[in-house]
């Protein structure tokens, strides 16, 4: 399947999640490719700055452990908007997460039951940009390392298993969400 339009949700909790990005980056009607693209003209040049003055390494573990807490946070605030059980809340923010991807990655549902979501990222825009930019690692921690905090909405009741991504050198991402189907 193209696009993540066909992705459908387990549960159907209610329809809270129009606007659940708002908070973060604001009513601007653009994908989140788009806010992605707009947040890289600006941390692309502060970091490599910080890598020129302090060193990549030292910049680069800097900047890593910034967008995780900023990450971690965003996440959290957004999964306390919503209402429902972890596994509710964890749905309803998919179904938002998928409006805003769009078109920008391709995946392969493998599997998708109550207790399972199983699918691999065949082709990502995501990881296109930010190999054309010469920023991958900037692009993982952007975007990759966030499907962490995601898991982390869905609270114990959702975990993930992602061995490889697109953003680093793999030719698919491989998405394995085991879910408990009591709530």
């Amino acid at each position: 399947m193209a696009g993540a339009d066909g992705l459908k949700t387990t549960a159907q909790p209610e329809d809270t999640t129009a606007d659940i990005f708002e908070p973060a980056f604001g009513k601007i009607g653009l994908s989140l490719l788009e806010k992605v693209k707009i947040q890289a003209q600006v941390l692309v040049p502060m970091l490599r700055a910080f890598r020129a003055e302090l060193g990549e390494e030292q910049a680069n573990r800097i900047a890593s452990q910034a967008l995780r807490e900023w990450s971690a946070k965003l996440f959290q605030d957004i999964g306390g908007q919503l209402s429902g059980s972890p596994r509710q809340k964890w749905d309803a923010f998919n179904k938002a997460l998928f409006k805003q991807v769009g078109g920008d990655v391709d995946l392969e549902m493998l599997k998708q039951t109550p207790d399972a979501w199983e699918f691999n990222i065949t082709s990502c825009r995501y990881a296109d940009f930010f190999r054309q930019l010469g920023e991958p690692e900037l692009g993982a921690l952007l975007t990759c390392e966030m499907d962490v905090d995601i898991e982390a909405v869905g609270g114990p009741g959702v975990t993930m298993t992602r061995t490889q991504t697109i953003m680093k050198g793999a030719k698919y991402c491989d998405f394995r969400f085991k879910m408990k189907t009591d709530g």
